[in-house]
């Protein structure tokens, strides 16, 4: 029996055999949300230096390796967090250990699948994955695609990183336009948190009061959307009222240029990714 079509036919993701093959920052961010939403059989992390994986060397069913091809052997599902330029290189060491088991994730920006099917076939499960760094606290906006074999398999990445906070596929197409809206995404509501805080200091709190109303009325905000999931405008006119604060506060803000600023930076922002993917090519 193909236990992976099991898994997809019962719609059962609660453990997996899994390895992230490089696990820097960001495949240690997968690791902590992987075993503590207990979402394995076995786990193994690779890296050259092990002794920046001393932490994960008390948890049960977890394994600590230098040798991919150890870590491919045991698992089903590979999460490649390598560098972009060594990616290439851990392709070729791992590849003649790959079976018809296997689900490829990569998690490596800018690195098409294409080039990843031209080096270990594009009869593979391949799947392209793009999570941003709030990865870290379980509540990552992760972007999934994947090639014509790995849509087969794309449930089973789906269910790991919406145990690691909540996923999309889209067309490969959508992948720069997503690292922009997701992944800069974060840095840009940052900012907006950070003037939120600014504000809330001129207007007399401190420094920390500042930025516990602006961090949590932020939250406040999406979670209202999530769990509603009405358009931004209906919420806003829940708040607005004629001849209000809130209404003159807004208008203020968009004869400021508030959201043709945003838009435009975003915009800035991928038409800068492109033509480094251009330079790339």
């Amino acid at each position: 029996m193909d236990v992976t079509s099991d898994k997809l036919k019962n719609n059962k993701y609660k453990q997996m055999k899994i390895a992230i093959i490089g696990t820097g920052n960001l495949g240690q961010s997968i690791a902590k949300g992987l075993i503590t939403n207990n979402a394995i059989t076995t786990l193994y992390l690779t890296r050259r230096h092990l002794n920046a994986l001393s932490e994960f060397e008390g948890y049960k069913n977890v394994t600590v390796t230098s040798d991919n091809t150890v870590a491919v052997q045991q698992s089903d599902i590979l999460i490649f967090a390598v560098q972009p330029s060594h990616f290439e290189t851990v392709l070729d060491e791992i590849k003649p250990f790959l079976t018809e088991k296997h689900v490829v994730i990569s998690t490596i920006t800018g690195f098409v699948i294409h080039k990843i099917e031209a080096q270990i076939g594009a009869d593979k499960f391949i799947i392209r994955v793009m999570p941003n760094t709030a990865i870290a606290v379980e509540k990552s906006m992760t972007c999934l695609c994947s090639n014509e074999q790995g849509a087969k398999r794309i449930k089973i990445a789906e269910a790991i990183f919406n145990r690691l906070g909540h996923s999309l596929t889209i067309p490969e197409s959508q992948m720069q336009a997503a690292t922009v809206v997701c992944a800069s995404g974060i840095a840009f509501w940052m900012r907006l948190i950070r003037a939120t805080t600014q504000a809330a200091i001129q207007l007399g709190f401190d420094a920390n009061e500042a930025q516990e109303l602006a961090m949590y009325t932020s939250e406040g905000a999406a979670s209202l959307l999530i769990t509603n999931g009405n358009h931004p405008e209906e919420e806003i006119d829940r708040v607005t009222t004629p001849k209000g604060c809130t209404i003159e506060g807004l208008n203020e803000m968009e004869h400021k240029g508030l959201s043709s600023s945003l838009i435009q930076g975003m915009v800035t922002s991928f038409n800068k990714i492109s033509n480094i993917k251009k330079e790339q090519i």
